[in-house]
């Protein structure tokens, strides 16, 4: 399988080795050089909940997450006693 180098230094992947891997527009990769034309390619892994801060932060306005009426939880949960 063979791709090309564009003008701005792109190196495209193609569809079928991101389709057989999940690669998603925008994951990152580590490249290291092993030789004079030789290359790694690593895919770096996400934190669990990397971005979750900066995505709740761009919420359309201040208040828009509101805190839910008090329900009954396993706390509140009375257990049957057997006599």
């Amino acid at each position: 399988m063979t791709t090309a180098v564009s003008s701005k230094g792109q190196v495209v992947l193609p569809a079928e080795l991101r389709q057989q891997d999940g690669i998603k527009p925008g994951q990152e990769f580590e490249v290291e050089r092993i030789d004079c034309g030789e290359y790694r390619l690593k895919r770096v892994k996400r934190r669990r909940n990397e971005g979750l801060v900066d995505w709740l932060l761009r919420c359309p306005e201040k208040g828009w997450f509101q805190p839910l009426e008090r329900s009954e939880t396993t706390d509140d949960i009375r257990f049957p006693t057997f006599e």
